[in-house]
């Protein structure tokens, strides 16, 4: 009890002050510390520092709609290279299937073979896989192909985890500093932007898909007719009342694009946008242009032909330009999402909040207050109820906020009200462990054991009741981070630090405190 190996003072001591070092970033701007220094620090929520707060949803059903017409695609490639003939070839989103039906059904097993090879591997669980389209087939020749329940769980959480990623670079692009853009549920994301009043742009780029793609146009093909042929479809342009006949088959897609600046063309001084591709697109690009010189080629951006210029010569360089009617702004806007990438889904703001910079500065005083007034009351009550052993909880206590803020700091935590309640509720529970061990020594004392026995017995009697009741405590915090979710997650990780913390500080540092004075003075009785 008396006696603390020099090392154990050395370590109790570094962790502390590891725990000031960790601490003092907070009390500096972000632009004041050198980039080369390594420093991390706690950031303000939305309800503190004002900001906006969107809430989008993924169109789970555009994934399995374009793995449909991808599915349509391919099957009309693979049954004209069988010489297959079919009939009433289209895709049901609705049913999530493919249906056709064969001219002759004598076919069937060959058209099966062939469509089989569509089919994409996906996770089935314990390391197994299976197709993602399952097949069936009548016999008059109908076949149908469905994307089965294991694809389309896959794919939709694939296109939620790739659109929080889309999300967070097209936000990083736009220079929107500690956004934090987390998924919530099995289709939704979260986006938090800190000190952003006016999310309207930012709405806009995350509104947009961004899928650009590169094609032919079939200048055959009668675009006032109701009905497009096969293999092609109808897109607007840009001007009212202009349309293009496009061939589904995508050329070039935008996901070969390496980059894409918003610049002026030197000729006439029209805003654009000057791309370049990476060595796959590069190849592909330079055949497409030498194999259809003199042919219209469509940039089509969200099912819109932006442009559709003619081929005059092969491109084989690697870059190009997109213009169109552009300002600077929407040429730099398309320039973001096109380095971004492009969303494997749209999305739909679902909810929006806004918390002006004056709430947020009445909330941090209400905290702050709290938390002072909170403070100050459970300093006070140990003071008077256990003399100089409660004052030394005290200290412990003003260490253990301090060693919470640098935990915090580590992990980069963004403070909310309910974080701030966690603190103000860590004051006190924080306490209860040193409670536990002064009424044990007092007990003891009162039954006339020696001063020494009485610290000695008043320590490692309370131990254990001190673990138990941790140990519920960070089980109820563990639920509440596993089931809770936004707030409610920074809640519990709040007082499960200050939890673990507190059993630290309670049983280690109090106890060398508490040895410290001891030995200096050799007491005949306890101030408790």
């Amino acid at each position: 009890m008396l006696y603390f190996a020099r090392w154990k003072v050395a370590a109790i001591l570094g962790v502390i002050l590891l725990g000031v070092l960790l601490s003092l970033p907070n009390l500096f701007p972000r632009t004041a510390i050198p980039s080369w220094l390594p420093s991390r620090q706690v950031s303000l929520g939305l309800d503190l520092r004002g900001g906006s707060y969107l809430l989008l949803e993924v169109d789970l059903s555009a994934v399995a709609r374009e793995r449909l017409e991808g599915l349509a695609d391919g099957a009309r490639t693979r049954l004209r290279q069988a010489n297959i003939g079919y009939v009433a070839l289209q895709p049901e989103p609705a049913a999530n299937r493919l249906v056709l039906r064969l001219r002759d059904a004598g076919q069937q097993q060959a058209a099966l073979t062939a469509l089989r090879e569509l089919a994409n591997p996906v996770p089935v669980g314990a390391g197994a896989t299976a197709p993602d389209v399952e097949m069936a087939s009548q016999p008059d020749g109908s076949i149908t192909a469905t994307l089965s329940e294991a694809a389309l769980r896959a794919r939709a959480s694939g296109a939620v985890e790739q659109s929080v990623e889309i999300v967070r670079r097209r936000i990083d692009e736009t220079g929107v500093s500690e956004a934090q853009i987390a998924r919530q549920g099995s289709s939704r994301i979260l986006v938090q932007l800190p000190g952003l009043e006016d999310p309207n742009r930012i709405k806009e780029l995350l509104g947009r898909t961004a899928r650009m793609t590169f094609r032919l146009v079939d200048d055959s093909a009668n675009t006032s007719a109701p009905v497009p042929p096969p293999g092609v479809e109808f897109l607007n342009g840009e001007a009212p009342g202009e349309r293009y006949a496009v061939r589904r088959r995508i050329e070039v897609d935008g996901a070969n694009l390496t980059d894409a600046r918003a610049g002026q063309d030197g000729r006439n001084g029209q805003w654009v946008v000057n791309f370049s591709f990476d060595s796959v697109g590069t190849r592909r690009f330079a055949e497409i242009t030498r194999q259809n010189t003199g042919r219209p080629f469509a940039v089509v951006l969200d099912n819109k032909v932006i442009t559709a210029p003619r081929i005059n010569e092969p491109i084989t360089g690697g870059r190009g330009q997109i213009s169109g009617n552009f300002t600077a702004a929407t040429a730099n806007d398309l320039a973001v999402l096109l380095r971004a990438g492009a969303l494997p889904a749209p999305l739909t703001v679902v909810e929006e909040r806004t918390v002006g910079p004056e709430l947020g500065a009445d909330a941090i005083r209400a905290g702050l207050i709290s938390l002072g007034v909170g403070a100050a009351f459970v300093f006070l009550y140990m003071g008077l109820a256990y003399g100089l052993l409660g004052w030394m909880a005290n200290i412990a206590l003003f260490v253990n906020l301090l060693l919470m803020l640098a935990a915090l700091s580590v992990l980069q935590a963004t403070i909310t009200l309910p974080g701030i309640a966690g603190v103000v509720l860590t004051l006190g529970t924080a306490l209860d462990a040193n409670i536990l061990i002064n009424e044990r020594i007092r007990e003891e004392a009162r039954q006339g054991k020696p001063p020494v026995n009485a610290l000695e017995l008043g320590f490692s009697k309370a131990s254990g009741t001190i673990l138990d009741s941790n140990l519920t405590n960070l089980i109820a915090m563990a639920c509440l981070y596993g089931f809770g979710s936004g707030p409610v997650r920074g809640f519990a990780v709040t007082v499960a630090i200050g939890t673990i913390v507190s059993m630290w500080t309670a049983t280690t540092l109090v106890r060398l405190f508490v040895a410290t004075w001891y030995r200096s003075r050799r007491p005949k009785t306890l101030p408790v």
